[in-house]
């Protein structure tokens, strides 16, 4: 059996399809009448502006998701998709670690690897430039059409100091 809408419910439903235009040729939905009658106090916090302070707070980016596979990932770990090629960034400065990526991702995709391994290292106390830099380097214009997908590797394959990419296939 369902419940019927609660007034705050149905006030909120309000605001929200006041906000909408219909589809050509379509009436907008009827609003109950518990609905027209809002409460101002309960709407002033819904419609009220954030404060200067939070609006120049510049967010964090976050980098993209680990978004390979699970199947895919699985295969790989367990070494039943082959991990094509390896590519070691250790000791390199930031601005060669990202050029050699996107130079060594295209190569890797036009050779018709599918999967390879990205070594950056964990870094002195685990939070390494490279191993946090490499997957904004991952989501670079230049390499959407070569990425997949990537997920931090297995312990037996580096753990967090490393990277599984999958590579999409190169077009024929």
């Amino acid at each position: 059996m369902k419940r019927g809408l609660r007034p705050e419910e149905l006030r909120l439903w309000a605001i929200v399809a006041s906000t909408v235009r219909p589809a050509a040729g379509r009436e907008p939905p009827p609003v109950p009448p518990d609905a027209q009658a809002k409460d101002s106090a309960a709407s002033a916090p819904a419609t009220a502006a954030p404060s200067s302070a939070a609006r120049s707070r510049p967010r964090p980016a976050a980098p993209p998701p680990a978004d390979i596979e699970p199947g895919r990932k699985r295969r790989i770990v367990r070494e039943r998709d082959p991990i094509d090629l390896t590519l070691d960034l250790h000791g390199m400065d930031q601005d060669r670690a990202k050029s050699a990526l996107l130079q060594f991702l295209p190569r890797a995709q036009a050779q018709g690897e599918r999967a390879v391994l990205v070594i950056t290292g964990k870094g002195a106390r685990g939070d390494g430039v490279l191993r946090r830099q490499a997957p904004d380097w991952l989501a670079d214009p230049a390499l959407r059409q070569v990425v997949a997908g990537w997920s931090f590797a297995h312990r037996r394959h580096g753990g967090e100091g490393a990277i599984y990419v999958a590579l999409k296939r190169a077009p024929s």
